[in-house]
């Protein structure tokens, strides 16, 4: 097992995936990272929807995010073809929902990367989450009532490699 830092120094976004599918261990072992992660005033509100990557919905969601974009045949959908993709909603009336579920999906995208597999969180759905189809995607997807979407994360075996982004720590950070 590798520790944290070792970790956060690898992982990066994974824009291309085989099509072998996550084993249940996988998928659980994300599942309990995502459910472990810190949540203020511990109200453990994130709720989680699994979806295998050839769902209709995330057919659906994806020609709506195309709509909204004014995309015509790009060359990926917006999960890159994972075979597992996570959506991640919560209460829309706790305040530090949104954080809450950023949270969850980091300790998801860190654990896996520990074990071998890629992640692509995602943001670009939000549009089409919370658009006009709102009601449709929130019921489709069993979203608990009055939960709304805020985040989505793909999960799947890596067909490509990419080195981590580079920062300058100078420009990024202030001391006091």
């Amino acid at each position: 097992m590798s520790n944290a830092i070792e970790v956060i120094q690898k992982r990066s976004s994974t824009r291309g995936y085989t099509d072998e599918p996550l084993t249940d261990s996988e998928l659980n072992t994300l599942l309990h990272a995502g459910l472990q992660a810190p949540t203020a005033a511990n109200r453990q509100e994130i709720h989680f929807t699994v979806l295998k990557g050839d769902n209709p919905v995330l057919t659906e969601l994806e020609e709506e995010k195309n709509r909204l974009r004014n995309l015509v045949n790009p060359p990926h959908n917006f999960y890159y073809e994972a075979p597992t993709v996570v959506i991640l909603s919560a209460d829309s009336t706790f305040h530090w929902s949104e954080l809450d579920a950023g949270i969850a999906v980091e300790n998801m995208a860190l654990a896996a990367e520990e074990l071998g597999l890629g992640s692509l969180i995602i943001g670009c759905i939000r549009d089409a989450m919370q658009g006009e189809k709102k009601s449709r995607f929130s019921n489709a997807l069993k979203f608990p009532e009055n939960y709304e979407y805020k985040i989505a994360i793909a999960f799947g075996h890596k067909a490509v490699t990419k080195e981590p982004h580079t920062y300058d720590a100078d420009a990024q950070v202030t001391y006091l």
